[in-house]
């Protein structure tokens, strides 16, 4: 069985995480931390991945605009071409968009309700239940895994995107109370060996930061 290694990266900071604002499909960009902790993960990846034994071998990204520009950084350092998927993107957070997580229960006290209970068909209007979200993430990296049986590869996501991730590599169910840091420009290890019909996922290391010099991280939405 040839296990995928896969390096979750998420992207760095944007203006919208140091105001705490839910960004979900909103196309944000990187703020000039966000640039700077993308340009201190690539150098990070490219020295720790250079060598024959231990090196990277695609470089992937959700299309939304704050992950593409983290990862083209990340792919231009590593001399690799750039691959989108639209499946590793952020939560679709719907009518909550744009709102400050801390001002949530006064917009939408119902939503509030919803997202804080975190029920897997709970619906916010216009968005995605945490159940739609959890299986295009996870069929996401099951595609990529098949397509690079034995290989390493980054991609380069979400905050909420991750946070699926942490659980189904650890075992642990939707409803759970988020434990996973989830910080920017930080990475994540996991790895898939194939059990057919599907994959094994398993816990390499989690949210290493040791890279980034700065220390102005938002913690995960």
């Amino acid at each position: 069985m040839s296990t995928t290694e896969i390096l979750i990266v998420r992207h760095g900071q944007t203006p919208w995480n140091v105001e705490r604002r839910i960004q979900g499909w909103r196309d944000i960009e990187l703020n000039d931390n966000g640039r700077a902790q993308a340009d201190a993960l690539a150098k990070h990846l490219n020295h720790q991945y250079s060598h024959q034994k231990q090196t990277i071998d695609a470089v992937y990204s959700s299309d939304l605009l704050r992950a593409k520009q983290t990862a083209q950084v990340v792919a231009n350092a590593l001399a690799l071409p750039l691959t989108l998927i639209e499946g590793v993107r952020e939560r679709n957070y719907g009518v909550l968009e744009g709102i400050a997580f801390d001002r949530m229960h006064e917009h939408a006290p119902d939503l509030a309700k919803v997202w804080a209970e975190r029920h897997p068909d709970g619906v916010i209007p216009d968005g995605e239940t945490l159940r739609q979200v959890h299986q295009r993430v996870t069929d996401s990296l099951h595609k990529v895994a098949a397509q690079h049986p034995g290989e390493r590869v980054v991609v380069v996501t979400h905050g909420g995107a991750m946070d699926i991730i942490w659980r189904q590599a650890m075992g642990i169910d939707l409803q759970t109370p988020r434990k996973a840091i989830l910080l920017n420009a930080s990475v994540n290890r996991i790895s898939l060996t194939p059990v057919p019909p599907t994959f094994k996922w398993s816990m390499v290391e989690w949210g290493n930061v040791d890279h980034l010099s700065n220390s102005d991280n938002d913690l995960g939405h």
